[in-house]
Order: structure tokens, then C-alpha cells, then sequence
């Protein structure tokens, strides 16, 4: 196609379709047609430049800040990963290729990758088989809690409960009332871990099986864990492993070693890949041997020629849980992460994020009280009560960090503690930039003893300083800057 330039009789100038190009209106409804021409701003090239890159320059993200985000391991995404995952042989591919006739073997790269990523994943895990398709965390929780429903399907139980300890996701016991079941609370002891005696008062036969993260949301590993799995497997329960913090152990634990039979991973956490804006995610679900019969439908196979193929035929399948086969772009990125780490790499991985944890918390831990005064997983979590007490709150303390072009920790959650800031930084942060965070943490509580009343009106740097945030999740307004009518 090319575009002719002309000049009207008016004198303004511009290019426009050859009479060829241009769609007939008889192919569109007359109430389909504009009655005034479109009111299109008329700006210059280096306006629009300017427009756009200064919105980029007002978010927040963790190529440009530190972001310090609990409970969601929000780490540095290398970039060798994006030119992976735009290599032509893969970015082109039509995701409806392997269904047509001859397709399989335009996409004997991409189902290797599959094949390989769950193979991986399950011996980082120690679980027996996975599925790639799930397409987030969330939805990863959903197909393990459907996975445990069809094996007590299978032998005839009637379950009625999922246990879920008090510090748990809030997606854990939402995905488990989808599936069907009631919720049993069991609250954490003294040590942060779930109290294995309230464990123990609550279950009955008719328990499905216990959700728990591991460390969980309290920066803990759980000591108590094969007890609790013994407890579980005696009733012929489930043990579901939500991989949100899997981050902390990676190379050092498995869950399979532990007793867990059903595991959910978010590659967009763990595994170095884009993270956050609603998607995409990806969280792949793997199990023990007892449990794969009912993996969903397709499953990557490796024939004896050593081709690959996608396999259907599983009859005791919960069948399909995706489109396709799970956000590929996403599992591709991850792929290439764990192929340049290793081994050892992956556990360094854990190794630095336990690290960096427990320096923020020795560093902090006199200036904020600290939830669990023990040796902490990939997260440290404190209260803001010593600050309260001076009119001061966690949410306070998240502004004035924005002011100093930090990304806050998240505050209130887990809800186990009261006024919580819950911190992981990561193993890609650097000691310089943890030490620039702690310095702001410490200058904010100096701050809440000379001038607690200054916090109310932070921050101060931003375009929005104090919004009524209930009402803004409740009733969002995309159009906030345009102009009224």
C-alpha cells in the first residue's frame, strides 16, 4: 500500500489512502457512520514524545526504584529473558499450530521448552509431574484445589473442609470456596507458625486437605511441617503447596520432600519474569504420583523418536483449565532464567533473598517493633505500633517513602499483625540500596518523634497526595485529569 500526499485547496497538507485502500461506506450501517469528523488534537511529533515520557516517569517500577514489596517477590526481570522471548521462532508461532495436521512439527522447539520447564520444575519441587497451563497464581491454586477434588472424587470420600492457617493468601481460601468447600480457619502460634494443637482440634475425616505457603506470610518456615503433613495424610487429606514464597527455598527444599502432594508456582515471581499490571502470569501446578492421572488435558509427551507431541487422551483428566498451553511468552522467559542460573544458581538465588531479609530486619528491628523476633525466611515483618502510639500509622510511613522515591512495602497485610509493613527485597538488590532504604525507614520513625502531624500530608512530590483510596478501588475513575464537560 502507499500513500499519496497532497495539498488542499485550503493550504493544509498530508498524506492519504489511494481511492483503492480507502473502505467503501456501503460495507458500514449509516448508525455505524460519524456524523462530525473525529476531534483529533493536532500536536507535534516532539510533543507527544514529551506527553508520554513524563507519564512513564511518574509510575513506579522496579527498573527504576527499589520495591521493596512483601509477600510478592517483586525482583529485577533481566532482560536477556525479553530478547528470548522475541526470538522469531518462537514469537511467531500460532498457538493453533499443533492442532492442525502436520502442525507438531513446526513446534517441536516451543513443546520442548514445555517439556523441559515441567521436567525442571519438578525436580525443583520434588513433585512427579506438571501442568504449564494455569495462567497466574491464582488460577494455578484453583486447578491444585480442582486436582484434590477429583482424587477424593475418585475413592468415593465425602470431604466438606479445606484447613487454611490465618496467615494465608487471600486467594487460598477463595479458590477453595470456588471449588466447593467451606473454609476452617486455624490461627498462628506465638512463633508465627500455624499452632499445630488448634491444627489437630479441628480435624475430621471430613477434611479435603490443608492450603499452606511455605515460608509463609509471616517470613517463617514452618518447623512443625511433616507433623502436620502425617496429621493431614491420616485422614486422607491433601496437602496443598502455595508457591508464592518459594523464592526463600528454591534449591534448598522441596515440597515433595516434606510432605506436600499438590504444588502451585508463580514464575512471575520466583522465576524472573514479568510481574504485576493484572498480567500476563503464569502458575504451574504440579504433583506427587497419586494425583497425576487427573492432570488437565493437553499434556506435553517426548515419543521414543525423541520428537514431541501433545497428548490428549488422559480419561481421568479435570480436563481443560486454559486456552492452550499457559502464557508461552511467560514460561519461555522463565526457561531461559533457569537455563542460565543452574543449579546453583537457582539456590544462590534463595540463598541472597533469606540474606537481605534478615539484614533489614537486624538493621530495623530497634526502630520498628519485629512481628516474630527470630531468624526470618525472604521477608521481615515489623509494626508500626511504637509509631502509632504517636499518631503515626503504616499507611503514613508508606507516604513519606513515595516522597523519597521508594516504592512502600505493603502495609496491613498479613492481618495477623496489627499495623504491619511486611518487607522482601529480594536477592537482586544490592547492600547500597538497601542501606538507602533502611536510612529512609529509620529517618521516618526519627520523624514520627519531632513532627508526627507532618505525615498527614504526604507525600508531597506526587500529582495525587491523599486519595480516599476505599472509594477510589470501589469507584475508579480513568478519567480523573480530563477535562469536564
Amino acid at each position: 500500500m502507499k500513500l499519496i500526499f497532497e495539498k488542499s485547496s485550503s493550504g493544509r497538507q498530508g498524506f492519504k489512502l489511494p481511492a483503492s485502500d480507502v473502505p467503501l461506506k456501503a460495507t458500514l450501517a449509516d448508525k455505524y457512520l460519524r456524523k462530525v469528523p473525529a476531534e483529533l488534537p493536532e500536536v507535534s511529533e516532539l510533543d507527544v514524545v514529551r506527553h508520554f515520557t513524563q507519564l512513564s516517569q511518574k509510575n513506579f517500577s522496579v527498573d527504576a526504584n527499589f520495591y521493596p514489596l512483601g509477600s510478592c517477590t517483586m525482583k529485577y526481570n533481566a532482560k536477556f529473558t525479553e530478547k528470548a522471548a522475541a526470538m522469531p521462532g518462537f514469537a511467531d508461532l500460532h498457538p493453533l499450530l499443533p492442532q492442525l495436521k502436520g502442525g507438531e512439527r513446526y513446534v517441536q522447539g516451543a513443546l520442548e521448552v514445555l517439556f523441559d520447564c515441567e521436567k525442571w520444575l519438578a525436580e525443583i519441587t520434588g513433585m512427579k509431574a506438571f501442568t504449564m497451563q494455569p495462567l497466574a497464581g491464582a488460577h494455578g491454586e484453583l486447578t491444585g484445589i480442582m486436582l484434590m477434588a477429583a482424587y477424593h472424587k475418585a475413592r468415593g470420600n465425602k470431604k466438606k473442609y479445606v484447613i487454611i492457617p490465618d496467615s494465608a493468601h487471600g486467594t487460598n481460601p477463595a479458590s477453595a470456596a470456588v471449588a466447593g468447600y467451606e473454609i476452617i480457619s486455624v490461627p498462628s502460634d506465638k512463633k508465627g507458625g500455624m499452632d499445630i494443637d488448634k491444627l489437630k482440634a479441628v480435624l475430621t475425616d471430613e477434611v479435603a486437605g490443608l492450603m499452606m505457603t511455605s515460608p509463609d506470610t509471616h517470613g517463617v518456615f514452618n518447623s512443625s511441617i511433616s507433623e502436620i503433613a502425617a496429621l493431614i495424610h491420616a485422614v486422607d487429606g491433601i496437602m496443598y503447596y502455595d508457591g508464592a514464597n518459594l523464592n526463600a527455598t528454591m534449591g534448598r527444599c522441596r515440597p515433595g520432600d516434606i510432605g506436600f502432594d499438590v504444588v502451585h508456582l508463580n514464575l512471575h515471581k520466583t522465576f524472573g519474569t514479568p510481574h504485576g499490571g493484572g498480567g500476563p502470569g503464569s502458575g504451574p501446578v504440579g504433583v506427587g504420583a497419586k494425583l497425576e492421572k487427573f492432570l488437565p488435558i493437553s499434556r506435553v509427551i517426548k515419543r521414543q523418536d525423541g520428537s514431541f507431541a501433545l497428548d490428549y487422551d488422559q480419561p481421568d483428566s479435570i480436563g481443560y483449565i486454559a486456552s492452550f498451553y499457559g502464557n508461552f511468552a511467560i514460561i519461555l522467559r522463565a526457561y531461559a532464567y533457569m537455563l542460565l542460573l543452574g543449579a546453583d544458581g537457582l539456590k544462590q538465588t534463595s540463598d541472597h533473598a533469606v540474606l537481605n531479609a534478615n539484614y533489614i530486619l537486624s538493621r530495623l528491628k530497634g526502630h520498628y517493633q519485629a512481628a516474630f523476633d527470630r531468624i526470618c525466611m525472604h521477608e521481615c515483618l515489623f509494626s508500626a505500633s511504637r509509631q502509632t502510639e504517636r499518631g503515626v500509622h503504616a499507611i503514613d510511613i508508606a507516604k513519606f517513602l513515595i516522597d523519597q522515591r521508594i516504592h512502600p512495602p505493603t502495609v496491613y497485610f498479613p492481618l495477623t499483625v496489627k499495623e504491619a509493613i511486611m518487607i522482601e527485597p529480594t536477592e537482586t538488590e544490592s547492600k547500597e540500596t538497601m542501606d538507602v532504604f533502611v536510612e529512609a525507614m529509620i529517618r521516618a520513625d526519627a520523624l514520627t518523634k519531632t513532627d508526627p502531624g507532618s505525615f498527614h500530608h504526604l507525600p508531597l512530590t506526587m500529582p495525587i497526595s491523599r486519595p480516599d483510596e476505599t472509594k477510589a478501588a470501589r469507584e475508579m475513575n480513568v478519567n480523573f485529569f480530563a477535562p469536564k464537560a
